[in-house]
């Protein structure tokens, strides 16, 4: 009797192992080169932003196989919970799409439906899946397997929607519920104002949320190592660490900072 046709996420085998996974958001790269960046840098998963960033499809799946290549998760963010890219993106080799803006069960549930097949949601089926290697695969298995496999990320970044996280999170076929901090500040009135109490306080709402429903709690926007930890031992499992565009800043600044400090230049 043949094996079933397995397709490891490596986002949920962390999940199952109970470490985090840590992601690289990306909004400047446009070659397969950024993933194998994430997975040198020691990242689970490469968040390709198609929400704030110019990306296309084409460029989003040759991402996506370089990812698949090296061993760390692809996914997308896209516009909406009613994008129709989603599918596409799905079957040209991302394993998860992250949905911003969730502020209700009921678009939770049209997430689902754009992620997942019937009879939990509405995906097409599609044929010759480059997750696959293009092999022939039945129907049902190549289903089972991607349902099984691919990730559905829902983001709370509203009042209403952490008025909502509850029912979100008890939503069938949502993995992730994950919190855009710096959306989510700004529309309390508070933007950028990380780790204060009204910021704790609604982490440990989606938190409580999580643990109750059985779905893994994510944390994004606040980039202080420190404040990451803390949110780890709270629970979180899924975190994004930075951008290529920060990091690159990032060590930019610091090389010719040490430079011009060691020229008396500074």
């Amino acid at each position: 009797m043949a094996a079933p046709i397995t397709l490891p996420n490596p986002v949920k085998e962390c999940f199952k192992a109970g470490r985090p996974a840590l992601g690289m958001l990306t909004r400047l790269g446009r070659s397969g080169e950024i993933a194998r960046l994430a997975k040198a840098t020691g990242h689970d998963f490469v968040f390709v932003d198609a929400q704030h960033a110019l990306y296309n499809p084409e460029t989003i799946g040759h991402i996506a196989q370089a990812a698949l290549g090296c061993g760390i998760a692809p996914l997308a963010r896209v516009r909406s919970c009613d994008d129709q890219q989603t599918a596409v993106l799905l079957d040209n080799g991302i394993m998860g799409i992250v949905f911003p803006d969730v502020n209700t069960a009921a678009e939770a549930k049209r997430a689902v439906d754009r992620a997942k097949y019937s009879p939990l949601g509405r995906r097409s089926v599609a044929g010759g899946f480059s997750v696959f290697d293009y092999r022939a695969l039945s129907t049902g298995e190549a289903v089972k397997a991607l349902d099984e496999n691919t990730l559905v990320v829902c983001m709370i970044e509203t009042p209403e929607a952490l008025a909502n996280v509850d029912a979100i999170a008890a939503v069938p076929g949502v993995d992730v519920v994950h919190v855009g901090s710096n959306d989510l500040l700004t529309a309390m009135g508070i933007p950028g104002a990380y780790g204060t109490p009204e910021h704790l306080a609604a982490l440990d709402k989606v938190f409580a949320a999580c643990n109750k429903h059985g779905k893994v709690a994510g944390v994004g926007g606040d980039r202080n190592v420190a404040r990451q930890v803390e949110f780890i031992r709270k629970g979180a499992r899924f975190l994004t660490t930075n951008s290529d565009i920060a990091f690159i800043l990032a060590e930019g600044s610091r090389v010719t900072g040490e430079l011009r400090k060691a020229l008396g230049d500074a």
